[in-house]
């Protein structure tokens, strides 16, 4: 009884911090200043940025800023990033070192010198997009912050694993390692060894413990609507591209003659078919990462979006067919992103193995041994 009363507690606080940040994105329409742009609502929760809002308390955003790290030319500028109004993008600017820089959806810019008539001092081309001189931008944002705490989480949790093996005389888990243990043993007997093989797979089992726990956790940690976490990291795409990159690279650096042989000069086959044959294999090599940073992209990308669109559909109809229609779709919707939202549970479980299998098995690809005869 306790469980289930626990249960429904997380959800509902799940749901209210949900609905939370849609109704703050919906105040002012509901005065009749503007109306809802779904499209950049969604793409506001789903891009990084420079702080974590967490609620409008009386009109005015109650948010957690993070540190902005520019190197400019002018030489390295901080300052923390409630020096600008996220509300008012383009309208504020922060002086530093005789320059001016102004923030405009997610990205910092050396500000005009004048605002224009809608009080921006940003230069916007024809699809709204500013055309502003950019500097080196090294803040610490929300995907950054979550990368760290991350890295502290997972690091708290296996030192800890590790202490409890230490205080077991008969070396069972005990604590949080009978969480990890069968966790570590699947990714080395499920996925290590049937795809590089008994031999070798030690090698390479380092690499493919982090990348599941470390891509796994921040799945979860996308999936949570409230600070410190919130952040959208598997769903950037430099972030599953530096993973993808890190594979790229383990592969062909540890790759034998044979799998070489095997791109380069296919054994078995007429040499016109090795000519043919060999600049496929050859683009192959780089197709295969890409494959795999798109796919986590675009699964927990699309996880999010959906999610967000089922609840943007309340004060969809609210607005455009007044507090009835709002109030009948509201269960309707809700259900559905309850439903949505247990299966995004386990699908960043889902995405984290499929990264860590590909891996193995290109890892298993670079260094079999072939018998051409």
């Amino acid at each position: 009884m306790q469980i289930k009363t626990f249960k429904l507690l997380f959800l509902g606080l799940f749901l209210s911090f949900s609905l939370l940040g849609f109704a703050n994105e919906t105040k002012n329409s509901e005065n009749g200043d503007e109306e809802l742009d779904i499209t950049e609502m969604i793409l506001h929760h789903v891009s990084d940025n420079h702080s974590f809002h967490i609620l409008d308390w009386d009109g005015h955003p109650v948010s957690i800023p993070l540190p902005v790290i520019l190197w400019t030319e002018e030489g390295l500028v901080t300052f923390m990033s409630s020096e600008f109004d996220h509300d008012e993008e383009g309208k504020v600017v922060v002086e530093r070192k005789g320059q001016r820089v102004t923030y405009f959806h997610g990205k910092v810019y050396y500000a005009n010198a004048e605002a224009d008539a809608e009080g921006k001092y940003v230069t916007l081309d024809e699809e709204d997009h500013p055309v502003n001189e950019r500097m080196l931008d090294f803040s610490i944002t929300k995907n950054v912050f979550t990368l760290f705490f991350s890295m502290a989480v997972l690091m708290l949790i296996f030192i800890f694993s590790a202490r409890a093996y230490r205080k077991s005389e008969d070396n069972v888990p005990t604590g949080i390692a009978k969480f990890t243990e069968p966790l570590i043993l699947f990714v080395k007997n499920d996925i290590a060894i049937p795809n590089i093989g008994e031999k070798k797979y030690k090698k390479f089992l380092p690499y493919l413990l982090t990348i599941f726990f470390f891509i796994w956790i921040n799945n979860i940690f996308g999936l949570i609507p409230f600070f410190p976490f919130s952040a959208n990291l598997s769903g950037n795409i430099a972030f599953t591209f530096a993973l993808a990159t890190l594979t790229f690279i383990i592969t062909n650096l540890n790759g034998n003659k044979d799998y070489w042989k095997h791109i380069f000069w296919m054994p078995g086959v007429p040499i016109p078919m090795k000519l043919f044959l060999a600049p496929i294999e050859l683009i192959g090599v780089f197709t295969k990462p890409v494959s795999l940073f798109i796919r986590l992209f675009a699964n927990i990308t699309a996880g999010h979006i959906v999610i967000l669109a089922l609840i943007s559909l309340i004060f969809f109809f609210k607005n455009a067919y007044g507090d009835v229609a709002g109030y009948v779709v509201a269960p309707v919707s809700v259900a559905f992103v309850v439903f949505i939202s247990l299966i995004e549970i386990l699908v960043v479980a889902i995405q984290a193995y499929i990264f860590t299998i590909l891996s193995a098995l290109y890892f298993g690809m670079a260094t079999a041994d072939h018998d051409d005869h």
